[in-house]
């Protein structure tokens, strides 16, 4: 299921994760319109694709107007003929505990992640839908937006929102035979490097060595090149019929994450009024109560962040 003659769209692919799904899309064949904030980055981004054989547009601009969004895909038509294949991975972090985060901090995220998604998804959809393309979407997501975590409530937000636009556009896009999911990358990034539990995976990775087993096989961390592999495959004719799905990659892991789900039910007769809930509503919700946020394993010794 070759990507030859397929052209994409990777936003937020000057560098990281966004690189990395540019370039494996590039080297399964397609052509690739790369867009960054950042015109050195996205000028360099193109160069390492078409050194290794690939084609390759930039497009420089921020992602979250429908004007950006329209640009996106008139450079690929323009450039190389048509439209079959979008990731949205753009996204910034403006992290902070909630009493300290301001409206602009949380604008800009939800603007960038969740936004931008929506106008490009939109502008390659109406694309897909005069041409007849059964197209191919991937949307990037995050743990946190499945689970939450400590100062992010913007991206979590942002992240847990692009989750449940895949699951609507699916039932949207289905008759065109455009396939939509989201992938949940766990990987070396410029997030993660900050992050001294990470440290010895991430240094590595930069080093050019295999990152341990704890890593990649007991937290399913990798590198980015892991997360591009799984954004190639959704982006193929192989995932036909595949589509809705919120899909985890990382390290030696392959995950399907569920649906949100009930854990118990229980009814009662007539209702649960106020007095009800006080006696019985809370013994089954303290009974049934669920995590929030990730929980990790206590590091081995030789893998302790040193200063």
């Amino acid at each position: 299921m070759s990507l030859q003659d397929k052209v994409a769209i990777v936003t937020g692919s000057g560098a990281g994760l966004g690189l990395a799904y540019a370039q494996e899309l590039a080297a399964q064949g397609a052509a690739v319109v790369v867009n960054d904030v950042d015109q050195a980055h996205a000028d360099a981004a193109v160069a390492a694709i078409e050194s290794a054989g690939g084609r390759a547009v930039a497009v420089v601009a921020p992602v979250g107007s429908t004007e950006t969004a329209e640009q996106l895909v008139e450079a690929a038509v323009s450039s190389f003929g048509g439209l079959d294949i979008l990731v949205t991975n753009a996204g910034i972090l403006r992290d902070k505990s909630l009493l300290k985060m301001s409206d602009d901090d949380f604008d800009a995220v939800i603007n960038v992640h969740l936004k931008g998604t929506f106008t490009c998804v939109r502008a390659a959809y109406k694309h897909f839908k005069t041409e007849g393309v059964a197209g191919r979407i991937v949307c990037i997501g995050s743990p946190t937006g499945q689970r939450g975590n400590y100062g992010q409530t913007n991206y979590a937000a942002a992240k847990a929102g692009i989750v449940g636009m895949v699951r609507t556009w699916a039932l949207e896009m289905t008759r065109a035979g455009v396939s939509v999911n989201a992938v949940i990358p766990v990987a070396a990034t410029a997030m993660t490097k900050t992050v001294p539990y990470f440290q010895k995976a991430v240094e590595a990775d930069e080093q050019g060595e295999p990152m341990p087993d704890f890593f990649r096989k007991g937290l399913g961390f990798g590198t980015a090149q892991d997360a591009a592999g799984v954004v190639a495959f959704l982006s193929s004719d192989a995932v036909n019929g595949i589509t809705g799905q919120v899909i985890g990659a990382g390290g030696d892991r392959l995950q399907v994450w569920s649906h949100p789900e009930p854990v118990v039910q229980e009814f009662h007769d007539g209702g649960w009024d106020y007095t009800t809930l006080q006696t019985q509503g809370r013994e089954i919700l303290q009974a049934n109560l669920q995590s929030v946020g990730e929980s990790m394993p206590e590091l081995p010794a030789e893998l302790q962040p040193t200063s």
